[in-house]
């Protein structure tokens, strides 16, 4: 079999000038390359560019994908509206998972080789499911890094006694099931992680609870998003989720006391195995 490769970009917050095309378009003649988007496929040959100045550049979503198991995915977000030390100490011991900063932007690039599929697959349809990620790390969710985390427990870099990153992985979205399938993360240890909520105080927000957060915030913060919202700024209302998950995560969560150890994990998605093989 011939070798294949699948790239694909897509851009959000700023779609892409004339100019911009006209850029792409001298990269490659066989793109299709629209507004928001550049894709190809590469059979003989392989991007004439470095993916990470695509990101750098014009894009705010990548994926690969070759038919001999490489997988990337690349995630370009607004330096303002993460928490870059956080995340950084989240990705301490995952060696598929990266940070660069890029200007005003951090991109978030996550690489596994040698990924084994069940069936051929041409990549269509994969950046589709995981587009949702971008949104919800903007908004403070940050399952995402638990889920590399995880990869760093199959690979045997954590050691047992260390806690979970998070409180709990669940409730699962449909992003994240696309993401674990994508890099093929174990599910056995997913649906273990996945048994406990990350943020139990916001696993069903209302209306009142809203509203309450919302009188909570600072006036001068509800003056500066209010402004941002009304001039339809790149981020807003992830912006404003992002301040009232602040708000409303449970202090509880900080501590890693209750959390359970990388241990513990390994050994339920040992027991979930063995009763499914029984």
């Amino acid at each position: 079999m011939s070798e294949y490769q699948y790239y694909e970009f897509q851009a959000i917050d700023h779609p892409l000038d004339e100019a911009d095309r006209r850029a792409l378009r001298a990269i490659s003649t066989r793109a299709r390359i629209t507004a928001t988007s550049f894709t190809n496929t590469y059979q003989w040959g392989d991007l004439k560019g470095d993916p990470t100045t695509f990101m750098e550049r014009w894009f705010d979503l990548h994926l690969y994908l070759s038919n001999w198991g490489s997988r990337r995915l690349m995630i370009r977000l607004p330096v303002r509206l993460v928490d870059r030390t956080r995340c950084k100490a989240l990705l301490r011991k995952v060696d598929s998972a990266r940070l660069l900063v890029k200007g005003e932007h951090l991109i978030l690039d996550i690489h596994r080789d040698e990924v084994k599929g069940e069936e051929w697959d041409d990549g269509a349809g994969w950046l589709a499911s995981l587009a949702p990620l971008r949104a919800d790390l903007l908004t403070g969710d940050l399952r995402l890094f638990y889920l590399l985390w995880l990869t760093a427990v199959e690979a045997g870099d954590i050691e047992e006694d260390e806690p979970e990153p998070l409180p709990g992985l669940g409730p699962m979205t449909p992003a994240l099931e696309a993401f674990a399938q994508f890099f093929a993360i174990d599910p056995d240890l997913i649906q273990t992680a996945a048994e406990r909520v990350a943020d139990p105080g916001l696993a069903d927000l209302s209306g009142p609870t809203v509203r309450r957060a919302i009188t909570a915030l600072p006036e001068a913060k509800k003056t500066k998003l209010l402004l941002h919202l009304f001039e339809n700024g790149p981020g807003a209302a992830a912006e404003l989720r992002a301040e009232l998950r602040r708000v409303l995560a449970p202090e509880a969560n900080a501590s890693p006391g209750m959390r359970r150890s990388a241990g513990e994990l390994l050994a339920r998605a040992e027991a979930i195995r063995l009763a499914r093989a029984q």
